[in-house]
């Protein structure tokens, strides 16, 4: 049994947890329910077209995990009083589009699903996002990045890999909807991006970047691959926390550009994965360079709460905040 299979559903519990008690009260007990991984390809929900980011004669760096095959799984505690279900082991990359069925503002969402770099959380922030999204006139894409991907450690300190697969996929995928726009039916200057926890770091690394770490090959990969707009919903990695508990100094690795798009961030005060300080370090790093931003904290929500709706206020009034965000930008 490879290892990883030990491994994920262990750090997916850790990142799924809701945690809606502060973190001085005494949080319930969540509910447990059996983990299940089986061995197959993804399959978007009714309404989904799934698409390759590259042809399949292009060699792709594979993740940890190499050939194994691409499995999904559910488990770990409920969300919102449900199970929500990943995909791992992915070494062929998608996007899957959802078109909307009424109205059409030209605008789309590429999604990020979260997952630690070692899942994707394709119905919690995957799918589900994209049923909210079409319901808001826009076009949706899912994104299946390549996982595993296990950061490295220095002397004890997690390290950012030199090259994030899961960066060339949001790149390549940015690329695909721009190139294709007049096809999907898209305004390729109205394409922004949406990222949960993981997802929101490699939003983040969109945003201030238009470098690529992988050779240009067609058409696609000479577009911009910086999103129109950004969101960030419970990012990680960014905050350097050996500068002491006060400092908000962002890791080394971390580039701030004055070319990052309009960026809205959101968070909860008591996430217990990843502390508030991350967003705040990301937002002020952000304003320094001009770059306009928006910030929305709550007090409880805790930590991979997607859109489901609990009885904390973050699960139940951020799309709103969202859209309302979108509006005054001119996108919806």
């Amino acid at each position: 049994m490879p290892r990883f299979r030990l491994v994920l559903p262990l750090l997916l519990i850790a990142s799924a947890a809701c945690g809606q008690a502060s973190r001085t009260d005494t949080p319930p007990a969540p509910v447990e329910v059996p983990k299940v991984e089986h061995e197959g390809v993804w399959q978007p929900t009714p309404g989904g077209t799934q698409i390759p980011l590259w042809a399949a004669d292009v060699p792709l760096s594979k993740p940890d995990t190499g050939d194994h095959p691409e499995a999904t799984g559910n488990g770990s505690p409920l969300v919102g009083g449900r199970k929500w279900h990943w995909a791992s082991y992915v070494t062929r990359p998608t996007m899957t589009l959802y078109k909307p069925q009424g109205r059409n503002s030209g605008t789309t969402m590429l999604v990020l699903p979260g997952g630690g770099f070692y899942a994707v959380a394709t119905d919690l922030e995957g799918t589900e996002i994209c049923d909210w999204v079409v319901r808001q006139g826009m076009t949706c894409a899912m994104l299946k990045y390549r996982t595993p991907q296990v950061w490295p450690k220095v002397n004890g300190r997690q390290q950012r890999p030199d090259v994030l697969m899961g960066l060339e996929d949001a790149q390549r995928a940015m690329g695909l909807l721009r190139v294709r726009a007049k096809t999907y039916g898209i305004d390729p200057h109205k394409v922004g991006v949406i990222g949960f926890s993981a997802g929101a770091y490699l939003v983040a690394n969109m945003s201030n970047t238009e470098a690529r770490t992988y050779p240009v090959r067609d058409a696609a990969d000479r577009q911009s691959p910086r999103p129109d707009f950004a969101i960030v919903v419970y990012t990680a990695r960014m905050l350097d926390s050996s500068k002491g508990k006060n400092s908000l100094e962002l890791k080394p690795w971390v580039q701030i550009s004055p070319k990052a798009p309009p960026t809205l961030i959101i968070h909860a005060m008591n996430d217990p994965v990843d502390d508030i300080r991350e967003p705040m370090a990301y937002a002020l790093a952000l304003n320094d360079a001009g770059v306009p931003v928006d910030l929305r904290l709550y007090a409880k929500g805790g930590h991979a709460f997607g859109m489901r709706p609990t009885a904390d206020p973050i699960t139940r009034e951020w799309p709103g905040q969202v859209a309302q965000w979108l509006r005054n930008l001119g996108m919806l």
